[in-house]
């Protein structure tokens, strides 16, 4: 008996798929959602007090609730609701009704009338302000309904008179965000309970409220008008001058908010019979805000005016004078005058008294054209006494100074007298709005002096935001670049890890002045013309630093090379070849056999582009036809179209992230195909261990292809994540079936078949937009045979998934504008030194690390540096935020250090230092949402959904030696 029960299992594990048989029914797979309305039912049913509600209110609300559910635990709730008598409990139900309303896929008109009932019999104020807020989150939801808004805005309208300044807020907010220009309010005979009576536009509605005794109501009357276009003048000019200041805030909001809705509307200007743009007007008053007595509204009125870009010139330039515009008057013309003198009939004889006298006395408080406030708002931002309020003045005057050149010129001398602040930030955001405006200056030698000190700051940020603004700065002699150069070695000579930004500083100097360099080559290369000159030491840096600068001025100037000395040229080909990147290629007659160096910089045009691009889409038509070949000829397609496109991103750097895409997806089905060959699937399984091993590493190796796809290229599309997220969703698959087949235990399967549904209907649910561009693919038949699948024995479940997956073919990889790959490059440790890094054992020694960062999306919380020890030992470290700074779109700058420390070694060896690039499933921007949904709490998330972390490696290790030396004794 117990031979045949061996030979059973025998035949039964030899078979396409092995499960184990047992006497036993097999357990069959059913997946159940718990009702969230019955379990909060039971919940709130046991508490005993109000405390205990609130606490099973606030445990709810940290878990998810299906979109069909929401409105049963709603009515749950509200029964609820109407039972209690506690405060809190009820003000928690009134945000949980709130958030619910926010659920994806539910619309909330099913619970309108219940929540406006719930305020007709509330008597607290503070639950009464949470429900009207939920009325506000419900009307939001359904903008289509003008019905439903103009019921809520009468809500809104009604409860306006209540004494709590909280209730008042939330109706002024719900009239702001619901209320219709077009749609009157109120009621023609109103109840002797109300103060508001009569037909009534939104706006006269709120504009009534900017002088209620509360502050905070003023401040939500000003902003519900903000989204309310209303003609001017407006009342909130005087709000500017309130006691409070978010109140003034607010005016301030609200005056440029007007300014950019009628920026030509004609306002008169009091006590004058003159007129004025409104937008030149609004500048004034905002100008004048500048020197407010609360820094924040400063800091609010300095940035508001740098988005002021339709204000007159004069207007604009009155803010760098702190002088009064001609008196406060306007200036009238010589044929003005002349006019009035002749309506006069006569010249001033001196026989009438005081008949030449001045005009009236002029009032300096009654300001005609702009507040004399405004005149020199920006000296008074600049030399403001908080540094934030400079910062806001210097972002301003970039915003404006990038619109109009001549206002650049004029700003000039004031953001270069901000090199000097005292404040590292500010100085720096200096810098970095003169680099932005460069384009429009021309830097005088005293100017360029004065930036020049800057050099000898001691932050490290502060000296490469400067010779970044060098590398786009004109000047104008050549004395400037004499200056520049001389400072700019004295700085390399100072600090020597500066090297390679004053030799780009000095590359990009040279190309833009090119015949300003030209006289001073003589005395910078040290030629004479009847004499040799010694050859300089090629190791020096600042030897280096002039040769770039020359060698780029020699590429615009094709008489400079005739100035070069014999060691020149020979110092420039080997400069070609070590530093290409900072060299350029130069004609110089008659040593193109010696040198090779008569060569054109012949980049990409955009016919290269064009046609890269095309034969991008070629190859991924060309793909897409494997299912009309054989196994063995759609392998060899796929071998020869990856390699292609390795090549396509190595020869164009524009396509170099979509290349590697479509490369490494194309690699994914590669190892799917290989992994799903016939052999392996029609032979038992004692007799294919081998190729198993190899299937089972294959879907592992696809996974973490998967993982690199989502999260190592940014621009992806909904479309390409879906395509994804199909590709790891068959090596799951893959998985089970390889799991069935070389495990043995019913419990572990039926884990794995339900976690499998479970990523199946996650995949649903997530990408439900994206299905039908999914068709006839292998999620799309497994959908079809879903209400099977829940249902069947696992032992079916896996067969099917077996068929399924070998029948399914390669599905369409459709590209989007944009594909980037994010990539890093460490600058230091160059890895190129043979001398040990020496310490003694048990201490620590400190590496600094300079990486530039190319289009990674939040570095400071996924960028980690890895250190690999000799004997395998590996150090994950993860970086300040401090540490990281952003010089440029898609570009950021890691500098910081790592500290090292081992036991002795009896020799110096190397360790390997990378760049990782951490990732967790659940931060993917398209999931997170769907993930959530009402609930901002990832703790009950299925075990499908929960996050899967880990870190891809993009950038190439770079090697230190290091040698720890035994402690003395």
């Amino acid at each position: 008996m117990a031979a045949h029960l061996k030979k059973r299992v025998y035949e039964e594990f030899s078979k396409v798929v092995q499960i184990p048989h047992e006497e036993t029914p097999a357990k069959k797979l059913r997946l159940s959602k718990p009702s969230k309305s019955a379990a909060l039912h039971i919940d709130l049913c046991k508490a005993t007090n109000s405390t205990d509600a609130l606490q099973y209110l606030l445990q709810f609300a940290r878990k998810p609730v299906e979109a069909e559910s929401v409105e049963g635990v709603v009515r749950i709730l509200l029964e609820h609701y109407y039972k209690e008598t506690d405060n809190s409990v009820r003000l928690k139900i009134a945000s949980l009704l709130g958030l619910l309303s926010k659920t994806q896929g539910f619309s909330p008109d099913c619970i309108v009338d219940d929540a406006i009932n719930t305020l007709s019999n509330e008597k607290s104020h503070q639950v009464l302000a949470q429900l009207l807020d939920t009325l506000l989150v419900i009307g939001t939801q359904l903008p289509e309904s003008p019905a439903l808004r103009l019921r809520l805005v009468e809500v809104a309208y009604k409860h306006l008179s209540d004494t709590y300044f909280g209730v008042r807020n939330k109706c002024l907010q719900l009239l702001g965000c619901l209320g219709m220009v077009d749609a009157p309010v109120g009621k023609e005979n109103e109840g002797p309970g109300t103060s508001l009576g009569g037909l009534r536009d939104v706006q006269s509605i709120i504009s009534d409220y900017f002088g209620d005794q509360d502050p905070r109501v003023r401040t939500a009357a000003l902003k519900a008008m903000v989204g309310k276009p209303c003609n001017p003048p407006c009342t909130a000019c005087r709000l500017l001058t309130d006691d409070y200041e978010q109140v003034r805030s607010a005016a301030v909001q609200m005056v440029w908010v007007l300014s950019q809705l009628y920026p030509e509307s004609i306002v008169p200007i009091p006590s004058s019979n003159e007129e004025i743009r409104l937008v030149d007007d609004a500048f004034g008053k905002i100008s004048h805000m500048v020197s407010d007595g609360s820094w924040m509204v400063r800091v609010q009125a300095a940035k508001t005016l740098g988005s002021m870009l339709q204000v007159s010139p004069h207007f604009l330039e009155q803010t760098l004078d702190k002088k009064l515009m001609s008196d406060l008057r306007r200036k009238r013309t010589a044929h003005e005058r002349a006019k009035e003198l002749f309506a006069s009939g006569e010249f001033s004889s001196g026989r009438k008294w005081a008949d030449d006298a001045p005009k009236e006395k002029l009032d300096t408080n009654t300001v005609n054209l702009i507040a004399s406030g405004a005149c020199g708002a920006f000296v008074h931002g600049l030399e403001d006494e908080m540094f934030e309020v400079r910062i806001a003045a210097v972002e301003a005057l970039c915003h404006l100074a990038r619109s109009s050149p001549s206002f650049a010129e004029k700003c000039l001398d004031f953001l270069v007298d901000m090199f000097n602040d005292e404040i590292e930030e500010v100085r720096l955001q200096s810098i970095h709005v003169l680099r932005e405006i460069s384009t429009h200056i021309t830097l005088r030698e005293d100017q360029l002096d004065t930036v020049l000190a800057v050099l000898e700051d001691s932050s490290r940020d502060i000296r490469e935001a400067l010779h970044e603004l060098l590398c786009y700065t004109n000047v104008s002699t050549k004395e400037c670049i004499q200056l520049a150069l001389l400072e700019l070695l004295k700085n390399l000579n100072k600090y020597p890890t500066d090297r390679n930004s004053v030799w780009k500083c000095l590359k990009f100097l040279g190309s833009r002045h090119p015949t300003l360099v030209l006289p001073l080559v003589p005395e910078l290369l040290s030629t004479h013309p009847y004499f040799d000159t010694p050859e300089p030491d090629m190791d020096d840096p600042a030897y280096i630093a002039v040769l770039v600068l020359v060698f780029n001025a020699a590429k615009s100037c094709p008489t400079m090379p005739a100035l070069f000395s014999d060691h020149t040229f020979r110092h420039y080909a080997y400069l070609r070849d070590s530093l290409s990147h900072l060299v350029p290629p130069l004609r110089l007659p008659g040593r193109k056999q010696v040198y090779g160096l008569d060569s054109v910089d012949s980049g990409p045009g955009s016919g290269s582009v064009e046609s890269a691009q095309l034969f991008l889409q070629q190859s991924l038509n060309r793909v897409s036809t494997i299912q009309n070949l054989e196994a063995s000829g759609a392998q060899d397609l796929l071998d020869l179209t990856i390699r292609d496109l390795q090549r396509l991103g190595e020869l164009q750097t524009e396509l170099a992230g979509a290349a590697d895409f479509c490369a490494t997806y194309l690699r994914c089905q590669l190892l799917l195909m290989k992994a799903l060959q016939e052999k392996l699937w029609n032979m038992a399984v004692p007799l294919c261990l081998k190729q198993n091993v190899t299937a089972t590493a294959a879907a592992q190796q696809i996974l973490e292809e998967t993982y690199k796809l989502e999260f190592l290229y940014s621009g992806l599309e909904s479309r390409q994540v879906a395509t994804i997220h199909h590709v790891r969703l068959q090596a799951k698959a893959l998985q089970l079936v390889l799991t069935a087949r070389t495990r043995q235990g019913l419990d572990l399967l039926i884990g794995s078949c339900e976690r499998f549904l479970q990523d199946v209907e996650s995949f649903q649910r997530l990408f439900l937009t994206e299905l039908p561009h999914l068709q006839d693919s292998f999620v799309d038949k497994l959908l079809e045979l879903m209400p099977r699948l829940s249902s069947c024995k696992p032992v079916e479940l896996v067969k099917i998934l077996q068929t399924t997956l070998r029948q399914s073919g390669l599905l369409q990889l459709r590209l989007p504008e944009q594909i980037h790959r994010a990539t890093a490059t460490i600058i230091e440790p160059t890895g190129e030194s043979d001398n040990p890094l020496r310490f003694t054992s048990g201490l620590v020694v400190a590496l600094d690390i300079d990486a530039t960062l190319e289009h990674v999306q939040d570095p400071q919380n996924t960028v980690k540096v890895q250190v690999l020890y000799p004997d395998g030992q590996s150090h994950v470290i993860h970086p300040k935020p401090g540490d990281f700074r952003k010089p440029g779109p898609h570009r950021h700058r890691l500098i910081t250090q790592v500290y090292l420390s081992h036991t002795a070694w009896t020799e110096p060896s190397q360790i390997e230092v990378r760049l990782l690039l951490a990732y967790s499933s659940s931060s993917t921007s398209l999931t997170s949402p769907s993930k959530l949904g009402w609930s901002e709490s990832l703790e009950s998330l299925p075990a499908a959904e929960a996050a899967v972390e880990g870190t891809i490696p993009f950038s190439k290790a770079v090697k230190v030696f290091i040698m720890p030396k035994p402690a003395r004794r």
